[in-house]
C-alpha cells in the first residue's frame, strides 16, 4: 500500500483538479465522499476537505465526520471545507453581499507558517466562493489575507490543520502548486514515490497475484485505455489474456489493420473480427444518435459474446475503467443517472457471469498515458487522438448509409495524415471530420454540384471536460479544405468548427 492523502468531497467541481496536481507531485492519494470516506489507517499522511457549490447555512449543507481526523492527521480545508472547520468549532461564516469570484492577492503572508514556505508576498490566486469567513473560534490564527478577505487563510495553534478560502488547484493561483506540495511533502511527509514506472510495477505484482492462473479476455478499442490494460495484463499473465479487438466499419480508414499489427507487434494475444457488416447493416437508415449509440452497445456484445465463448475457461473480463469513472460512480450525490462505462461492454459480465478487473481504475487519463510510455507502447496507441466510442457513427449526422461513411473517411483521413505530416498532429488533442446531412450548391468546373458539406474539428483540452478549439493555422486549413474538395467526390464545401466546450461539446452527437 502507498502512502496516500484522501480527498474528502463536498460536490466542488473542482475536486478532481486537486487530486491531479497532488498526483502530479508524485503522491497519491484518493478522492471520497465526504459522508462515506474509510477509516484513516497507517498508509494515510493526510486528508483535505474540498470545496462545494453549497453554503454551509443551507438547511442541507455537508457535515463531515472528522473525529478521527481533526488534530490527528494533517488536515487542510480548501474554501466550503475551510469555512466548515469555522462554522463547525464556534465561528462564525456570512453571506457575502456578492459572490466573492475571480483573481485576488494575499496582500499579507504569514511566510514563517509551513503552509506558505516559499510563497511570494502578494502571489496571485482563485477566490470563487458566495460565503465568507467573520469570526475565527478560539486558537485559530490568520495566516494570510487579501485586501477584501481578511481571513483568506488560517491555522489552528496546536494542530496541523489549515484553511484557505481559495482554490489552490486551479492555475490562476499562481502558486497554488508550491502549497500543495508544502502540506502534502512537508506537513504529511510524503515521500512522493507515486510514479508511473512504481504504478506499473506494483500493479503488475497486483494483477498476478488476484489471477493466477486463470484466463481473462479484454475488448480492444485501439484507444489508450484499453491498450494500457491489455499491456499491464500481459506482462501479468502472457498469453492467459485474450484480447478481442472487433471492426464494427466505423473506425477511421485503414486504421483496423493498422493498429491491430501494432498490438501484434508488441506481443499481445489478440483475435481481430471483421463484423463490419453486422455493425453496418443494422445501423442503415438510422439517424437518431442515441439509437446509434444503443445498436453498436447491442451487436458488440453479441460479437464479442461469440468470440469469447471461443475461449475456454475465461472467468475474467478485464475493462479499462478509469479513476473519473470510479469517482462519478461514488458521488455526493450519489450514483449518476448514467455511469460513463466502455461503451461497448456494458452486460457482458453478469451475462457471462465473469469477474471484472479493472487494472486503470486508479488513474487519470494522462496519468494512464505516462504508465504507457513507462511501459513501451508504440506511438501509434500511446499517441492516438481520443476517439468516440461509436466511432464515426456519431460523426455521420443524420441517416447512416455505406456512401456517405465512405465519404466521411476519405475526408477524416485527408485532415489526420495532414496533421501528421505538417507537425500538427501532437500539438492538437482530439480532431476529426463530420459529415453534414445537409447539401449546398457549388461550382465545379463548368456545372453546378449540390454536395455536402464536411466540418474539421481539432480542440485542446487535458480531460475532455473542457475544451478549446484549436487555432490551426490559415494556409493548412486552406490546403486541407482544397484537398478534400479536390478528391473526394460528394463533398463541394469545408468549414471550420470554432466553439468551445462548454457550451458546445466535442463531438457533434
Amino acid at each position: 500500500m502507498h502512502e496516500r492523502i484522501l480527498i474528502l468531497d463536498f460536490g466542488s467541481q473542482y475536486t478532481q483538479l486537486i487530486a491531479r496536481r497532488i498526483r502530479e507531485l508524485n503522491v497519491y492519494c484518493e478522492i471520497y465522499p465526504f459522508n462515506r470516506f474509510p477509516e484513516p489507517d497507517e498508509n494515510v499522511r493526510g486528508v483535505i476537505l474540498s470545496g462545494s457549490p453549497a453554503s454551509v447555512h443551507d438547511k442541507n449543507a455537508p457535515v463531515p465526520d472528522l473525529r478521527k481526523i481533526k488534530g490527528i492527521l494533517p488536515l487542510l480545508g480548501v474554501c466550503y471545507g475551510a469555512q466548515y472547520l469555522v462554522q463547525g468549532y464556534g465561528g462564525k461564516v456570512l453571506r457575502s453581499g456578492s459572490r466573492e469570484y475571480g483573481r485576488a492577492n494575499l496582500v499579507n503572508i504569514n511566510t514563517r507558517d509551513p503552509l506558505f514556505k516559499n510563497i511570494t508576498p502578494g502571489s496571485q490566486v482563485w477566490m470563487s466562493h458566495g460565503d465568507t469567513i467573520e469570526n475565527l473560534p478560539v486558537d485559530y490564527e490568520i495566516t494570510g489575507s487579501t485586501a477584501d478577505v481578511k481571513a483568506g487563510a488560517f491555522h489552528i495553534k496546536g494542530e496541523n490543520t489549515w484553511g484557505i478560502q481559495f482554490h489552490p488547484e486551479v492555475w490562476h493561483t499562481i502558486e497554488g502548486k508550491q502549497m500543495l506540495e508544502n502540506f502534502v511533502a512537508g506537513i504529511c511527509r510524503c515521500s512522493a514515490d507515486w510514479t508511473p514506472g512504481s504504478f506499473a510495477e506494483s500493479s503488475i505484482a497486483n494483477l498476478k497475484k488476484l489471477l493466477g492462473n486463470d484466463k481473462v479476455i479484454l475488448g480492444l478499442s485501439g484507444g489508450v485505455d484499453s491498450s494500457v490494460a491489455a499491456s499491464l495484463l500481459n506482462k501479468a499473465i502472457g498469453e492467459n489474456l485474450t484480447c478481442i479487438f472487433v471492426d464494427n466499419g466505423l473506425l477511421r480508414k485503414n486504421e483496423f489493420q493498422k493498429v491491430l499489427e501494432s498490438y501484434i507487434g508488441f506481443g499481445l494475444n489478440v483475435k481481430g473480427v471483421n463484423a463490419c457488416d453486422r455493425f453496418l447493416n443494422e445501423l442503415e437508415g438510422v439517424s437518431d444518435p442515441e439509437r446509434k449509440r444503443k445498436i453498436i452497445g447491442k451487436v458488440f456484445i453479441d460479437v464479442f459474446e461469440e468470440e469469447a465463448l471461443k475461449v475456454k475457461d475465461v472467468r475474467w473480463l478485464a475493462q479499462g475503467t478509469i479513476y473519473p469513472d470510479v469517482i462519478e460512480s461514488i458521488s455526493v450525490n450519489g450514483p449518476s443517472a448514467t455511469i460513463k462505462s466502455h461503451h461497448n461492454v456494458g452486460g457482458l459480465p453478469g451475462k457471462m457471469h465473469l469477474k471484472v478487473v479493472e487494472p486503470l481504475k486508479l488513474l487519470f487519463k494522462d496519468e494512464v498515458r505516462r504508465v504507457g510510455d513507462a511501459l513501451g507502447l508504440p506511438d501509434l496507441i500511446l499517441k492516438r487522438h481520443p476517439f468516440p466510442g461509436p466511432g464515426l457513427a456519431v460523426r455521420l449526422l443524420g441517416k447512416i448509409s455505406r456512401e456517405k461513411l465512405d465519404i466521411l473517411k476519405e475526408a477524416d483521413e485527408i485532415f489526420i495524415e495532414g496533421l501528421r505530416k505538417h507537425d500538427l498532429y501532437d500539438s492538437v488533442w482530439q480532431a476529426g471530420a463530420i459529415l453534414l446531412p445537409v447539401q449546398s450548391v457549388g461550382v465545379m468546373g463548368d456545372e453546378r454540384t449540390y454536395e455536402y458539406t464536411i466540418v474539421l474539428r481539432a480542440v485542446n483540452s487535458t480531460d475532455g471536460m473542457t475544451a478549446d478549439w484549436s487555432p490551426l493555422p490559415h494556409d493548412f486549413l486552406a490546403s486541407i479544405s482544397s484537398e478534400i474538395i479536390n478528391k473526394v467526390k460528394g463533398i463541394n464545401r469545408v468549414v471550420y468548427d470554432i466553439s468551445s466546450k462548454p457550451p458546445a461539446t466535442i463531438e457533434w452527437e
